[in-house]
């Protein structure tokens, strides 16, 4: 299994032809993901934060990504393929730049790329509930992650 330690991760960027297209063929994958982890998890996780200047209802599809809210992509190499992290400008999340963040995998021999997760940090609160957090700011790093 790929770790931190046992790839080469390369630096951040904008994404390029290569990547718009593994993010293509995941993202039927990738907004069934999105849905999933909005109904099992609390609804900060994956929601966008609440409007601060609207009033505007936020349905469930004003989350789910498209190809231009793509906006920086790291490729690490390991032996069994590419590993492609993205991260993902949420709609319609105002002027607070919300973003998630997801993993995918090309295969070597692997024609088309494969959803591995979305990122997802797990904390435990005092009382023992957890609390999820999938979304992230501008300024967040893009790095590895398992889960």
């Amino acid at each position: 299994m790929a770790t931190a330690e046992t790839v080469e991760m390369g630096l951040s960027h904008p994404p390029k032809e290569e990547s718009i297209k593994a993010f293509n063929e995941i993202e039927v994958d990738l907004k069934k993901a999105i849905q999933h982890l909005r109904h099992e998890t609390t609804s900060t996780s994956i929601s966008p934060p609440p409007h601060s200047q609207s009033n505007t209802p936020r349905t469930r599809t004003s989350i789910l990504p498209r190809t231009s809210d793509l906006k920086e992509v790291r490729v690490a190499t390991s032996a069994y393929g590419l590993h492609l992290f993205g991260k993902v400008l949420l709609p319609e999340s105002d002027n607070q730049a919300s973003y998630f963040m997801f993993r995918a995998f090309i295969a070597g021999d692997a024609e088309m790329a494969k959803l591995h997760c979305i990122h997802l940090e797990e904390t435990e609160r005092p009382d023992g509930d957890k609390d999820f957090r999938a979304i992230f700011r501008k300024n967040d790093r893009l790095e590895w992650f398992d889960v």
